[in-house]
Parts: structure tokens; C-alpha cells; sequence
């Protein structure tokens, strides 16, 4: 009959026989490769290569694209997905190694020599060795590389545990697909390990994938090289997982659907395949994860450390004992021996320099700017600077820049992290879990600062340096390790010792500013002792730190403070300065106060020259150290009338673009400014910034320009580049008269350039113009479209109407109309040409009763009328009167018979026909005759006997 073949993923063939004679009952179920449909057929394999019958036929199996989920397998049978049992566990979708006895299935391992041919190095042993729960990598000279090929059936991930302690090994992971194509370069280092292991997880495209773990090693001073180790390592994307795989022993899984086995606790222990975890007896204990229990060992003076507590309230610490974490030592033995008493209250040392001693008797590090030698702060004096760094001397606690850890070659779940401990005056190693332990002290620096008065070349070339003092005692051939480790990749031992070594110093001169951890690492003996009760055999062996000082140390604490060179501190110099609005003397270290509306140079606060005199019409800031201006100006003409400014409302940051500018291949780009013209302290400044590159460079001040593309050329709203500040500080505002009348505002920058050697400046020109109604119209000068001719010089023109005077009185005119039917009407308006804004406004128009000319001129001929009538009256009355006097004088002269001034006696005193009943009495003077009659012409005449007495006395008096 014909040989049928069908190949399977796994490369598997399948061969079918027709028409053989035997019954064939032991077979297992296997899917053909899929179609270019992502279909495929469930057909049932032979377990052996006999001939039978009675094979189930094929049927039609799940899609391609099937998978069960995590703690689920695939029944072939049912082609359903099942639940694992309790004591395994499945991914699902994915495989695990976990267990590293020997190289699992698929891997590959080799090593090479990447040092050249010239070198002659056998690296054929320098490969990835299994050490049951981990893989390891090698520790010479040589590149060692793991693989693992997997074909995915879909997008999934790769997952592993590493532990990568050392730099001194390059370790990096990368995958390969079906072209060959690796991983991006810059994701295929892997990061250094801390004091514990770390997981590394990647994602992985559907189809072949080469996975490759290569670690080479650099060793440095024949130092030893810790490995690179790997476990746990997890894929998903495979095809389907037909059966859960068994917990290895130390794990167990207690529930169905278990997508992974959980390590036993420590004192258990467990089987393969383990539903729980077994107690050990009380004289028997394990690690976590143990397959098995051992016995307990007799307590030493190997099993237990002894550690201070910190200082208490009464300045009291306690010297206190505790076990080896794990225990694994039996007081009951024979021969055991107890842990001493705890309790024992000592004195506290005192505090480091640089820290002080608080209420609580803890030590806290001192503010900045402060000094102290291990009891109380003190401030710098003027004219000094503290000398930071760090300095320990003596150890109730931990520093906390400081930890210890605990790194172990062969692994192990161990839960000890006290590798040092403190001992008031020394800190000193704690007796390990393994004799092959490297018990890592490690202090992390952030960098250095090189203080600004170090003057000498010698000091500038010393940025900073580390001194520590140490001792080692050892029966056995212990090392001991000092490393610098800068960045990820530059781990130096700097200097190492063999042995017993008396007390003594030890310095390292540091040249590179940069982020640093010094490493002490104390590593009692190489050699690895398989018994496990005899890895503590060296454990009184020790390392002892008693000081640690390092200088220049950003962040660090002050002991002392030092003269510094104020004439040539920038900004964030540690030198204490004057208070604000003083300079120092030369050479003394006294301040004095600057004068009056004076700020002090910060590039030259030393001596009378510091204080800079503020421009017109500016005032110092509250800190003296600029001049600003309150938007408003006073100015006094030449006609006497003052003009008041008020710029506020110009006071906001404006912003404004040159005209259109294009590059040689035709991009078009703008040069845009940005202006705070005036305000007070805490104003928003002028802010430029470059969005283009990474580092956002962002400046700050009055005035500030930067190139700007528009958003059709690049997709986001705005592109802007290339800051520079053309004014920081405030020179002045005056008040100038050109062709018309100007403010003018000075600023100037001073960060110099090459070509602005001075720095730079701009004039900032406000022009009144009551007619613009924008606030921002803003020009540059024609003659220089950029704003400048130099590149150094900056002039603006900004028309606005709050660039002109506030209106006053003397700004408008009244006008009084006519009298019209007695209202008269005053208006009021602007001088032309108008050259003010806000401040008075125009009064509004007075309506006031007035009187026209008709009617005075009706009342003057009234009045006239009146007189003239009047006048003629009493001209009437009285010539009527002078007739009848005339009358009665011409009978008198007539009855007086001739006789001269002789009068005739009267004959009677009866009233005369015609005369009045009454007459007053008439009292004679001297007065004119006229007067006379008119007093005679109001009274009534008795008779005419009196009247002719009366005319004959006053005509001889007269005559």
C-alpha cells in the first residue's frame, strides 16, 4: 500500500498503513500542519512503529488560531481545554524552564573569543552552565551565548528572571526573526541588577524567532567576576499545549487551573508534583524552596551579630544581639550556644560633623549655608562659603546614602540583607549565611562641585576626593574590594587586599563629575564548601570601617566654612553674601549699605563700584539686585503743565513676528519677539522657548526673540527654536522729544556672545497715537527688518494710545453759546490735535438761565418814560407854587406902602383861602434856596404872615 506522510510542527512524521492485519489500540492523537485556510486535521499516531489497524480516521481540528488560557491544557480527544490538575500547571499558550539540571531541550550554548585571532584563548568551556534552579553564565575572557529557536504561532512574549550584578560582564538579549533582523540596538542591553533579581520581558512577533542571551566578560586587576544568572525563563505565542507539566520538587501547586507552582516556604519541603508543602522536623530546617530537610547544626558564636540601636530621648543606645537571618542553628544541641543578653544601654557618640543632635537625641544634617561639628549648627559668616561633603566617623545608625546587601554566587532564597552593621565607632561586616558571601556596603554620591573659591590650579584640578580608614581580620584567604561605579558600564575596582590588614588609610583622588557608588565588598573565602553546616566556618572573619570622608559632594553637609572670593561668584555660589542692598569692603569681610535706589551687581558684590545707581524713572526691587519701573512716568514741560503716563495696560507680555524670511531652499520662518515692557515684582516675564530639540531650552526676561516656523511646514501648531535673551535687566525709561514726543524704554542683556562682546540691548520707543485702537502694533525699524543692524543693538517703535499722556484739564476748552430765550449752553472740547488718552474726560455741557438784551432795553425806556413824567410833574407843582409865592410877595410889596425892608404887621393869623390847614415848623439855616422850597413845598403853610416872615429873613441873611 502507499507511505502516507504528514509532517507536524514539530517536525514529527506521521505514517498511515492501510489494510494491515493487526488491531492497534496504543496511539496518541497529533494535528497536521496548517493550511493556507488556517485549517487543520486531528489524525492518531502510533506510540510504536508496529504494524495494526483500527487507527481512528481523521477529523477536522481546531483553527489555527486556538489556544487554551493559562492553567488549561488541550484534550486531544475532546479538543476542548481542561483544567490542570492540583501539583501541575500549564501557560497555556506558552512554555516555562524553570528546572536547570541540565540544558533543556532546544537550547544551545557556546562560547567564542571576541578578543581578536592574534589572541590565542580556548573559549570552547566558556559557555552557559545549568546550576539546577538557575543557568549561569562564564566569568572569563570569552563571549558565551545561549539560544533558544521557537516558532509562534501568534504575537506573545519571552519573560526571564536575571540577576546582573557585576559591569564588568556586557550582558545583552536580542531576538532574530525569519530575516535575520535583530532587535533594535538600544534595547538589547540589559540593566544592572540592584542587590536582587529582576525580570526582563519582550515582546515577540508572530512566526520564527531566535532568541540570544551573550554575556562577555572584561575582568579588571584579576578581580573576581560574578556571573550573569537566568531562571524562570517564559514564552507565549506557541502552539497549543496538549499536558500540564508537574511542580518540581520544593514547589507546589494546591488548586486545579495553576498557571504556575509556588516555592515552599522555608523549614518545608516538597516532592515533584506536590499538592502542599511538608513541615520539617524541629531538628531538621530547609530554605525556601527545598526539596528536602537537613539537620540543624549547633549554635556558634558564628550565628548571631550584635547591633546598636538608635539613641533614645535620654542620649542612651542599647547594645542588642539577634540571630543569623536564616536560623538554622540549634540551642539544644550539645555544645550550643546562647545568644547573649540584650539591653546593655551605652552612651551615644555623637552626631557626624555636619549633622546636629535634635529634641528626639537623633541626628539631622544642618540647612545649607550652616556648619557644625556634631552638636549645633552654626551659620557661615559673611564673606565665607561651608566646605560640603560628607564625613562618618561615628555609626549608632546607617547613613542613609549608605545600604548594605548581600551577594551570593551559588543562589539561594536566603532573606539575609544585613551584611554591615553599625558599632558606634566602626561599621563592621556581620558573619554571612555562606563563607563565600560578598558583603557590599554601598554609598551613593549624586556628583560634585568644585567650590568657586578654590583659586589655585592644584585645588581646580582636585574635584573631589575619598578617604576611608579600615582593618581586616582573616584566618582564610579573604579579600577585600574598594570599587567606583560611574554610569552602567564603568565599574572599577579601584583597589583591592588580600588577607589581614592592619588599621590604615586609603585615598582616591575622583576626576569625573558624575553620579557615583563606592562599593566596600569583604568576600571571606572563594572556596566553596559543599557541607552545608560548614559555610560558616570563616565567618569570624571581618571587615571593619571606622571613617569615611568625601569632599565636594553635592547635597553634602558642612563641618567647616571657609574664606571665599566674592568678586567671583556667579549664580547658586554657596559664599554668603551681604544682606540685600549692601556691598562688601575689600578684603574685611564687613557690608555696608549701598546708596539709596541702588542695586548690587551680582558678577561684582565686592567694594563701592558694586552699587549700580537705577536709571531714570526706575526704583530698586525689594532684593536690590535689578531696577524696575511701575508703568507710570511724570514729566515736566516747558509750559509748566506736567504730563502723567500710565503704561499698565502694555505692562502684559506682547508678542510679535518679524515679516516672513526664507532659507535658501525656500522655508519660510519668522523672527519672533516677545516684550514685557514694565511692572512690579513677581510680573510674568518674557518667555522663549525651543520645542524642537529634547533639551527644551527655555529664557526668561524682558525682552527675548526665537526663530518660529509656521504650521504648514511641520505638523505640530508651532515650531520654535534658537532662544536668546536681547534684554534681561532694565536700564531706564526717558522721556524724549524727536520729530514728535517718544517714551523711550532702555533694557539690556548680559549674556554675551562673540560678536556682542558687551552684551546685548534694545530701545523700546512708545509713540502716541490716540487713533490706534490695537494694543499690540508693534514695529522694527525699515532700514533693519530684523530688528537690528549689528545683531547687538535692538530699537522697536510700538505706536499705541496708552503710550500717550493722560488727559488733564489742560487738554480741552470750554465754549459758551448765546442766550437764547434765557438758557445759555457751555460745552466743552479736546485741543487739536489730541495728544492724550484716558485719565479726565471731557465735562459734560452746563445749561444756565440767562437774561437777553429786549429786556433790558424795554426796561431802560420804561424807566426813562417814568423819570421824564415825573420830572415834569414836580416841575408843574412847583412852578404852580413860585406863582402863588410870586403872588402873595407882589400883595405884601404892594401893602407895605414903598417902606423898604420894613414888613407889615400882620393883621391876623387866620388861614388865607387856598392855603393848607396845617403847617410845620420851618427851622432856617443856611442852605440853598432850592432846598428850601422843596422842604416848603412838602409841608403845609400856616398862614401867609409865616411864608413872608420867612422869605424877608432869608433874603437878608443871603444879601
Amino acid at each position: 500500500p502507499p507511505l502516507v506522510h504528514i509532517t507536524a510542527p514539530e517536525c514529527l512524521s506521521l505514517e498511515y498503513y492501510s489494510l494491515l492485519p493487526s488491531h492497534c489500540s496504543d496511539y496518541h492523537f497529533e494535528y497536521t500542519e496548517c493550511d493556507a485556510l488556517g485549517s487543520r486535521w486531528r489524525v492518531a499516531v502510533p506510540n510504536k512503529a508496529d504494524i495494526c489497524t483500527g487507527l481512528p480516521d481523521p477529523v477536522k481540528g481546531t483553527q489555527c488560531t486556538f489556544s487554551c488560557s493559562e492553567g488549561e491544557y488541550l484534550n486531544m480527544q475532546s479538543q476542548q481545554c481542561q483544567k490542570c490538575a492540583a501539583g501541575t500547571y500549564s501557560l497555556g499558550t506558552g512554555v516555562a524552564f524553570d528546572e536547570w539540571d541540565s540544558l533543556p531541550s532546544g537550547f544551545v550554548t557556546q562560547g567564542v573569543n571576541t578578543n581578536g585571532e592574534d589572541v590565542a584563548t580556548d573559549c570552547s568551556n566558556s559557555t552557559w552552565t545549568p546550576k539546577g534552579d538557575y543557568i549561569a553564565s562564564n566569568t572569563d575572557e570569552c563571549t558565551a551565548t545561549l539560544s533558544y529557536a521557537v516558532s509562534l504561532k501568534k504575537p506573545g512574549t519571552v519573560s526571564f528572571d536575571y540577576f546582573y550584578p557585576d559591569n564588568s560582564i556586557y550582558f545583552e538579549f536580542f531576538v532574530q526573526n525569519d530575516q535575520c533582523q535583530s532587535t533594535d540596538s538600544q534595547s538589547r542591553w540589559i540593566k544592572i541588577s540592584e542587590s536582587s533579581w529582576s525580570k526582563h520581558r519582550v515582546e515577540l512577533n508572530s512566526g520564527n524567532n531566535v532568541l540570544y542571551w551573550r554575556a562577555t566578560t572584561y575582568t579588571l586587576l584579576g578581580s573576581a567576576v560574578k556571573p550573569v544568572m537566568l531562571r524562570n525563563i517564559a514564552i507565549s505565542g506557541v502552539a497549543y499545549t496538549s499536558e500540564c507539566f508537574h511542580c518540581k520538587p520544593g514547589t507546589h501547586s494546591a488548586k486545579q487551573g495553576s498557571a504556575r507552582c509556588a516555592p515552599c516556604p522555608a523549614d518545608t519541603f516538597s516532592n515533584k508534583g506536590a499538592t502542599v508543602c511538608h513541615q520539617c522536623d524541629r531538628d531538621k530546617y530547609a530554605e525556601a524552596g527545598s526539596a528536602s530537610c537537613k539537620p540543624r547544626p549547633a549554635c556558634t558564636n558564628s550565628d548571631f551579630f550584635y547591633t546598636h540601636t538608635p539613641c533614645d530621648s535620654e542620649g542612651k543606645t542599647q547594645l542588642m544581639y539577634k540571630w543569623i537571618e536564616p536560623k538554622i542553628c540549634s540551642e539544644t544541641v550539645k555544645g550550643a550556644v546562647k545568644l547573649p543578653a540584650s539591653g546593655d544601654k551605652q552612651t551615644c557618640p555623637p552626631c557626624n560633623p555636619g549633622f546636629f543632635v535634635t529634641n528626639s537625641s537623633t541626628c539631622e544634617p544642618c540647612d545649607k549655608g550652616f556648619y557644625s561639628n556634631g552638636t549645633a549648627c552654626s551659620e557661615c559668616p559673611v564673606g565665607s562659603e561651608p566646605v560640603v561633603g560628607f564625613e562618618y566617623k561615628w555609626w549608632n545608625t546607617m547613613p542613609k546614602n549608605m545600604r548594605s546587601a548581600v551577594f551570593r554566587r551559588e543562589f539561594s532564597d536566603s532573606q539575609q540583607i544585613t551584611a554591615w552593621e553599625v558599632a558606634g565607632e566602626y561599621v563592621y561586616t556581620t558573619p554571612g549565611d555562606q563563607d563565600t558571601d560578598y558583603l557590599m556596603l554601598t554609598l551613593n554620591v549624586p556628583g560634585y562641585r568644585l567650590p568657586q573659591s578654590m583659586t589655585t590650579d592644584s585645588e581646580r584640578s582636585e574635584l573631589s576626593r575619598i578617604t576611608f580608614v579600615f582593618e581586616t581580620v582573616c584566618s582564610a584567604d579573604c579579600k577585600f574590594f574598594f570599587l567606583a561605579v560611574s554610569g552602567n558600564w564603568n565599574n572599577d575596582v579601584v583597589e583591592q587586599w588580600r588577607g589581614t590588614s592592619r588599621k590604615q588609610s586609603y585615598s582616591y583622588l575622583i576626576q569625573s563629575n558624575s553620579t557615583t557608588s563606592f562599593t566596600w565588598t569583604f568576600q571571606r573565602t572563594e572556596e566553596f564548601n559543599m557541607v552545608r553546616h560548614n559555610h560558616r566556618k570563616y565567618s569570624a572573619d571581618v571587615a571593619k570601617i571606622y571613617s569615611i570622608h568625601i569632599t565636594n559632594v553635592l547635597g553634602g553637609v558642612a563641618s567647616q566654612c571657609r574664606h571665599c572670593a566674592l568678586s567671583s561668584t556667579k549664580a547658586g555660589s554657596a559664599c554668603v553674601p551681604c544682606p540685600p542692598g549692601h556691598y562688601m569692603v575689600n578684603g574685611t569681610g564687613v557690608c555696608k549699605s549701598c546708596p539709596p535706589n541702588t542695586f548690587v551687581r551680582a558678577d561684582q558684590p565686592v567694594g563701592e563700584a558694586a552699587c549700580v545707581q537705577c536709571g531714570p524713572n526706575t526704583e530698586t526691587n525689594k532684593a536690590h539686585t535689578a531696577c524696575l519701573s511701575d508703568c507710570a512716568l511724570d514729566v515736566e514741560t516747558a509750559g509748566g503743565a506736567p504730563l502723567h503716563y500710565d503704561f499698565s495696560p502694555l505692562a502684559n507680555v506682547s508678542g510679535f513676528h518679524s515679516s516672513p524670511r526664507f532659507t535658501n531652499k525656500g522655508l519660510r520662518y519668522f523672527h519672533s519677539f516677545n516684550l514685557g515692557l514694565c511692572g512690579k515684582e513677581g510680573r510674568v516675564l518674557a518667555t522663549c522657548v525651543d520645542n524642537v530639540t529634547e533639551s527644551g531650552r527655555e529664557v526668561r526676561g524682558y525682552i527675548c526673540q526665537s526663530t518660529v516656523v509656521p504650521s504648514d511646514i511641520r505638523s505640530q501648531s508651532v515650531v520654535s527654536s534658537q532662544p536668546f535673551l536681547i534684554g534681561d535687566s532694565l536700564i531706564g525709561t526717558e522721556y524724549l522729544v524727536l520729530y514728535c514726543r517718544h517714551v523711550c524704554n532702555v533694557s539690556r542683556s548680559s549674556e554675551t556672545t562673540q560678536a556682542c562682546k558687551q552684551g546685548r540691548s534694545a530701545a523700546i520707543r512708545l509713540r502716541c497715537n490716540p487713533t490706534v485702537t490695537t494694543k499690540d502694533l508693534i514695529m522694527l525699524p525699515s532700514n533693519c527688518s530684523e530688528g537690528t543692524c549689528d545683531g547687538c543693538t535692538f530699537h522697536f517703535l510700538w505706536e499705541s494710545q496708552h503710550a500717550c499722556p493722560l488727559c488733564t484739564k489742560n487738554h480741552y476748552r470750554e465754549i459758551v453759546s448765546a442766550c437764547i430765550q434765557g438758557i445759555q449752553r457751555t460745552t466743552y472740547v479736546w485741543q487739536q490735535p489730541l495728544q492724550c488718552y484716558g485719565g479726565e474726560s471731557l465735562p459734560a455741557q452746563k445749561v444756565s438761565a440767562c437774561v437777553t438784551l429786549d429786556f433790558w432795553l424795554k426796561f431802560g425806556v420804561s424807566t426813562g418814560t417814568v423819570a421824564a413824567v415825573l420830572l415834569v410833574t414836580i416841575s408843574c407843582y412847583f412852578w404852580k407854587k413860585t406863582r402863588k409865592l410870586q403872588y402873595k410877595y407882589s400883595k405884601l410889596m404892594m401893602n407895605s406902602r414903598g417902606k423898604e425892608c420894613e414888613l407889615p404887621t400882620a393883621d391876623s393869623c387866620a388861614i388865607m383861602e387856598g392855603e393848607d390847614a396845617e403847617d410845620d415848623i420851618m427851622y432856617l439855616s443856611k442852605r440853598s434856596v432850592f432846598k428850601g422850597l422843596f422842604t416848603y413845598s412838602k409841608k403845609d403853610h400856616a398862614n401867609v404872615i409865616d411864608v413872608l416872615y420867612i422869605t424877608k429873613y432869608w433874603l437878608t441873611n443871603k444879601f
